[in-house]
């Protein structure tokens, strides 16, 4: 066996020199256990910089292999791993330990709205659902061409920031609307539904906007901007929810 050099001896003292004590605080719920959720404390040993789904790994790899929770790039694309973090709509992938004074426990639990089927995991079907009442995908008439759609840089600024939406709910699952009736189409399915009612090269943004008339359609929002500031991508949300009410009350007048 090899024997450690100085640098092996220096690296190691300086990974675990940044090592801080962290308690995570998760929510949990097991239906085949009790009908109740409840929280649990873990304490980790944890580099702060590192971020809340790394803790959540070393919690399911090391100490308690039950915990469930999505996650699948760990990059802030698939938007599987959104979660309530400290009482606010997060990706865990893109939430670091160190902007969470890791000082005080650290709050980790399902997004709200949705019915919670194990820990972290929640039901997406309602969600999904209203994503694919807004018909979001593009339709045109005729036969189909023969060359691409072709669109001018203006055309395609108009709905360029309701394009980045990664449909991981935390817009809708942070709207106080959406907590209280589920059957409100909720913010991110008018975003889905504002990237093609403004897409030039669509012809059903009549039929989106009607659907979107519907009285748990964009009538429900009542602006509080829970959505914008919940959007891990940016997205004005709201700001796409007032120019669909727009679009609506400009059409008829």
């Amino acid at each position: 066996m090899a024997t450690p050099t100085t640098l092996d001896k220096l690296e190691a003292d300086s990974t675990t020199s940044h090592l801080i004590t962290v308690t995570f605080r998760v929510r949990r719920f097991n239906p085949e256990v009790a009908a109740e959720a409840s929280w649990q404390d873990f304490q980790l040993e944890i580099d702060p910089k590192e971020r809340v789904l790394d803790g959540l790994h070393k919690i399911k790899w090391d100490q308690d292999g039950s915990l469930t929770f999505r996650r699948s790039c760990a990059h802030g694309i698939c938007g599987s791993d959104a979660m309530r973090i400290n009482g606010k709509n997060r990706l865990a992938c893109k939430t670091l330990i160190k902007d969470l004074n890791p000082s005080k426990p650290i709050t980790v639990e399902p997004i709200k709205g949705l019915t919670v089927l194990k820990d972290l995991v929640v039901d997406m079907d309602p969600f999904f659902q209203a994503y694919r009442d807004v018909m979001p995908f593009l339709i045109t008439k005729g036969n189909e061409p023969t060359r691409e759609r072709l669109q001018t840089a203006e055309d395609r600024e108009r709905f360029d920031d309701t394009t980045k939406c990664i449909l991981c709910a935390a817009c809708t699952s942070s709207c106080p609307v959406f907590w209280n009736d589920g059957q409100y189409f909720g913010p991110a399915a008018i975003v889905n539904a504002h990237r093609f009612i403004f897409d030039s090269r669509d012809e059903a943004g009549e039929q989106r906007l009607e659907i979107l008339n519907d009285k748990d359609g964009v009538w429900r929002c009542r602006t509080t901007f829970n959505c914008t500031d919940a959007c891990p991508r940016g997205i004005e949300v709201t700001k796409a929810i007032q120019e669909v009410k727009r679009a609506l009350i400009t059409r008829r007048y």
